[in-house]
């Protein structure tokens, strides 16, 4: 049997009927974010970022794994975020600047970069004058000393002035701000213990169809030996899909297209060495790390085929 053959490989060998609850894991080859190349002529850019569940749409699948659904079936969606801080003095100062800055990129949209220049160097001079008040004053003079306590290799903030002073210290206005996605982790543990020859044959490609394919592959471009080991190519990807049959399941939740980032098989299931006569160990553990491509979008929940829970 070759590994890239056509039909699934599968443990446990047997008929997958509508009663059978399974994990499918089919394997494409990678798909750059890369599309559009730039076009001049049509003042285009190389497209360099994908948009959201672009990468779904896979090429045709190169091998299909069947394997029982593992015993410990989880999944865990998280969101980074991080507490930001941002005084009244620095408010006051970081709105008077984007102000400037709005006109000056406006002159520079133009063309007109010495006008620019010019709007900048006097709206950067304006701009302390336009902080009134006398604790805003205060504030921004001690602004200036902790600068020069700083040009003169000591470190006090302004803080820590007011805090000596007046035994107070600016308000921090924090917030919790949003960060950015992230991407989620799957791992599975297979134990697989061979009951035929057809078993046997099964369980020892599907190791090696997983450890071939999570391999990064050696690109030529062209003749000599530099070029001949210049490059390597992303290895392929996985998409698993909890079955149900031959449907998704109805409930369980969504994969996005995974790399296998980590792989291990411990050829003693059993805590002991012992195989069949030909050497095939009698319990394997199979163990695999999945983390998917991309983050999870509130848009992946309404422009994809209602299942289950989702992603």
């Amino acid at each position: 049997m070759a590994v890239n053959s056509s039909s699934p490989l599968r443990y446990p060998y047997e008929i997958v009927d509508e009663s059978t609850d399974y994990l499918r894991i089919g394997i494409v080859e990678y798909k750059p974010i890369a599309g559009t190349k730039a076009d001049p002529s049509k003042k285009e850019f190389t497209t360099l970022v994908g948009k959201p569940g672009s990468r779904r749409n896979g090429k045709k699948t190169k091998a299909t794994i069947i394997l029982p659904i593992p015993s410990n079936i989880e999944d865990g969606n998280a969101v980074s975020y991080s507490d930001s801080s941002l005084n009244a003095l620095n408010a006051a100062i970081a709105g008077l600047s984007m102000d400037v800055m709005t006109k000056v990129g406006g002159e520079i949209g133009k063309g007109n970069f010495q006008t620019a220049q010019e709007q900048l160097l006097s709206a950067l001079g304006n701009t302390a004058g336009k902080i009134t008040g006398k604790e805003a004053i205060d504030l921004f003079t001690k602004q200036l000393a902790s600068m020069a306590v700083g040009t003169l290799g000591g470190n006090i903030s302004v803080d820590q002035l007011l805090a000596r002073q007046d035994g107070s210290i600016l308000n921090p206005n924090m917030e919790l701000l949003f960060n950015g996605p992230t991407l989620r982790s799957f791992r599975f543990s297979f134990k697989m213990t061979p009951r035929s020859e057809k078993e046997m044959q099964h369980i020892k490609h599907i190791i090696r169809c997983f450890k071939q394919n999570m391999a990064p592959q050696v690109q030529s471009s062209g003749s000599g030996t530099i070029n001949q080991n210049l490059f390597l190519k992303t290895p392929n990807v996985f998409e698993l899909t909890y079955m149900q049959g031959n449907n998704k399941h109805s409930f369980l939740h969504n994969f996005k297209q995974c790399f296998l980032e980590n792989m291990s098989v411990n050829y003693t299931g059993e805590g002991t060495y012992a195989t069949y006569d030909d050497g095939t160990p009698i319990s394997m553990v199979m163990n695999l790390q999945f983390k998917e491509l991309e983050p999870i979008y509130n848009i992946d929940y309404t422009e994809t085929e209602y299942t289950g829970v989702g992603y």
